[in-house]
């Protein structure tokens, strides 16, 4: 069995974008409920309530990306889920606003219009901070796989979605239209939306749903490709905060310990390579039983006579044979992609042969010290030298039965 783990810190660059985004946000409630103070505008006053949600909606976010980089002996797969719990939190308090924002809509009356141009104006230029910085964040969240980023990144493009109605609904209070609770029910349906995105991704990670397919496939894949790999058991995967953990039973074609828990590496190595995020890779290995075993056999022709060259053999059989019964399972002839290639052949014809995972290569030459059966010994696969000249004399010689 083999296990990594990468204790792997939060860039400073996350943290950073945190501090920016609850600036950002107190910023935008100071303006808000200035404006709404000099208009008395049921709208302004409900989206200055979004902005304060978000205010202490940054302070949490903050905190869980502080928290989900530490570690402790009762929590030894560290604190990553804060981040998930954070953003459920948000979705809560989008939920608050909501029924904030419906409520007063409901209650208030419609204020008379007192203001100028100026106040439209201020309101356009409030659409645009959340706009830009909130596909700054976004763009980090996802540059960075931080669910609580991202989070309150969709919080900043609610917040434009909400500035832009109340834009349109002072515009037509100014112009004669009573549209401030029209304007407030929309913002409060986006809110709700987005909430409920928010919640229901974040609930996955909590109750420890599988990560995707796409990405369990990826991993199954990249198992499979390793030549010493006979079967993948079982394979399963998490997500924690930004974080994958992941968990596989492999039967490996070997029964050197050293030589398995070199595969596990390997396999640990590619896919940390393929898939970003990974945390932790838990790797079970045990070697494989067979009843039936698959030789590779080096010809010069279709019609049986052995190569006394490896590299450039134009074809090799493939013979399934029942190891009880002794008796051929399967047999096919396959070409070498590679006989005529200059430079490194033996070890790309070796490459080739091991993607059809054989037990038993066998050859009129000697591999021993050579590359291709260094390639071959490291995947588990054993290497047999024959003085015979034909294929039926070989499979002669395994006495099998007719």
């Amino acid at each position: 069995m083999s296990k990594t783990d990468s204790s792997q810190k939060i860039p400073a660059a996350i943290i950073r974008v945190g501090w920016l985004s609850l600036a950002v946000n107190i910023g935008l409630v100071a303006v808000k409920l200035t404006l709404s103070f000099f208009t008395g505008s049921l709208a302004l006053r409900a989206d200055s309530l979004h902005s304060l949600v978000d205010v202490f909606a940054s302070i949490a976010v903050i905190m869980g990306l502080i928290l989900s980089r530490r570690r402790s002996r009762n929590f030894p797969y560290g604190f990553y889920k804060v981040e998930n719990l954070v953003s459920s939190i948000i979705a809560l308090l989008l939920f608050f606003t909501a029924y904030e924002i419906v409520t007063e809509a409901i209650s208030a009356r419609a204020p008379s219009p007192s203001y100028g141009g100026w106040i439209l104006a201020a309101v356009a230029f409030i659409i645009l901070v959340p706009f830009f910085f909130g596909r700054y964040e976004l763009k980090a969240g996802k540059r960075y796989n931080s669910p609580s980023l991202i989070a309150d990144g969709s919080q900043f493009t609610v917040d434009v979605l909400g500035s832009t109605i109340v834009f349109l609904a002072l515009l037509g209070q100014l112009l004669g239209f009573p549209l401030d609770k029209i304007a407030a029910g929309i913002i409060a349906l986006f809110i709700v939306y987005a909430a409920w995105g928010l919640l229901v991704s974040s609930m996955r990670v909590l109750l420890d749903a599988s990560v995707s397919y796409e990405i369990l496939e990826k991993i199954r894949s990249l198992i499979q490709t390793e030549p010493a790999v006979s079967t993948v058991q079982n394979l399963v995967g998490r997500n924690s905060g930004r974080y994958i953990f992941v968990e596989a039973s492999i039967t490996v074609r070997t029964t050197d310990l050293k030589k398995a828990h070199l595969v596990s590496q390997r396999i640990e190595q590619n896919i940390r390579t393929a898939v970003p995020n990974i945390d932790r890779i838990l790797v079970h290995y045990e070697p494989e039983t067979k009843t039936w075993l698959r030789y590779a056999i080096s010809l010069s022709n279709r019609e049986g006579q052995i190569s006394e060259d490896f590299g450039i053999s134009p074809y090799f059989a493939l013979v399934d044979i029942d190891s009880k019964e002794k008796a051929v399972l399967k047999q096919e002839i396959v070409s070498n992609p590679y006989s005529d290639l200059e430079k490194g052949r033996g070890i790309k014809v070796a490459e080739f042969l091991l993607a059809y995972k054989p037990d038993i290569v066998v050859t009129r030459e000697s591999l021993i010290g050579k590359g291709p059966g260094y390639a071959l010994a490291e995947a588990g696969t054993e290497v047999l030298q024959t003085e015979a000249r034909t294929l039926d004399k070989i499979l002669g010689d395994f006495q099998l039965k007719q």
